[in-house]
């Protein structure tokens, strides 16, 4: 794997989510590449070709047309190929329900969609910064929700 950039994945069907998220990142000016996939489909067929590069984090929507967040959360979690992606639910939803499978079905992090583009920018940043073997090794539900 790259050391030399931090592989950013975001699947995600709302076209303005998308812009926002790689605008947040041009703006954070972190060394990072991002790849932007509109729906689970589309990222499942990525993650299991031969040519792809693994990420170091996902960003995850639940809600998406042919294949679920929670789906594609299945499939990555069943596969040992792909068992060091850090994997951050990127939602609309703050349901207690959501929150609660993503968190069993071994997410790293739930963040709800913030609602503006400067806290999208420091969240982004955090979680890219994040020391992500730590914050693995201590995960629990207090800090599985992350707070804005």
């Amino acid at each position: 794997m790259p050391n030399d950039y931090i592989h950013i994945i975001l699947a995600d069907d709302d076209e303005d989510d998308r812009l926002f998220f790689s605008d947040a990142f041009d703006e954070l000016n972190m060394n990072t590449k991002v790849n932007i996939f509109n729906d689970g489909v589309e990222l499942m067929d990525y993650l299991n070709s031969e040519a792809s590069i693994l990420p170091n984090v996902l960003f995850l929507d639940l809600n998406m047309p042919k294949k679920s967040g929670i789906e594609c959360l299945n499939e990555i979690k069943a596969n040992s190929n792909m068992a060091d992606i850090a994997i951050a639910i990127y939602s609309t939803s703050a349901s207690e329900e959501d929150i609660e499978e993503t968190f069993v079905l071994g997410a790293n992090i739930y963040i709800k969609k913030p609602s503006s583009f400067k806290q999208l920018k420091k969240v982004l940043s955090e979680v890219v910064s994040m020391n992500w073997q730590y914050h693995t090794n201590g995960l629990n539900k207090d800090n599985f929700l992350m707070r804005l």
